[in-house]
């Protein structure tokens, strides 16, 4: 009997469109705080990007986890796809795969219940988005078929590269605080030369 790849196939590039769309979301929130573009780009739009990237990063997960469970390559029960450690292939680097999803799907809902759970905790909750990118990360590097491959390596190296990027423009670029130091410098000169 031959076994038919269409699943398998299906749960890699689902699996690679998941990681691809949460780097994606990663960006587009970093941006959305840091503004490297001014007003150019307008909060709103660049808030719903953000949240449309999430959540298409979330379904594709779902599409990845269901690909898998109707794939014969490895037995993978639906349990396993909500309890980390129980796919038998891997289990530790399956089960951050596990982990970041449950942790994205957190940080999704979150967006309807900032208004009750306060800004400042949604922000904090927030910085767990980091830990989904590494555990997506590390799931992809160690369980993927194809991460030994150099077009998969790049892939990988590229969305780090451009959170890494994102991330230090985020903590070196101010702009609300920069803009408004220096126009209250500008203000003080002013003042005090007349």
């Amino acid at each position: 009997m031959t076994h038919d790849p269409t699943f398998w196939i299906l749960a890699r590039a689902s699996g690679l469109t998941a990681y691809l769309l949460v780097t994606a979301s990663m960006v587009a929130g970093l941006v959305l705080k840091s503004r490297p573009l001014g007003k150019a780009l307008r909060p709103a739009a660049v808030t719903d990007v953000h949240r449309t990237l999430a959540l298409g990063a979330l379904g594709m997960a779902g599409v990845h986890g269901l690909a898998l469970l109707l794939d014969s390559t490895v037995a993978i029960g639906p349990l396993a796809l909500v309890v980390p450690g129980l796919v038998p292939y891997r289990p530790v680097w399956t089960g951050l795969g596990v982990v970041s999803a449950e942790l994205l799907a957190v940080l999704i809902l979150s967006f309807s219940l900032r208004k009750r759970i306060g800004t400042r905790a949604w922000r904090r909750l927030h910085w767990a988005s980091y830990g989904v990118f590494a555990a997506a990360t590390v799931h992809g590097l160690a369980a993927g078929s194809d991460s030994g491959a150099s077009w998969a390596t790049s892939v990988y190296a590229a969305s780090l590269g451009a959170v890494i990027c994102a991330t230090v423009f985020r903590c070196l670029y101010r702009p609300g605080r920069a803009r408004g130091r220096s126009a209250e410098r500008a203000a003080h000169a002013v003042s005090s030369t007349t």
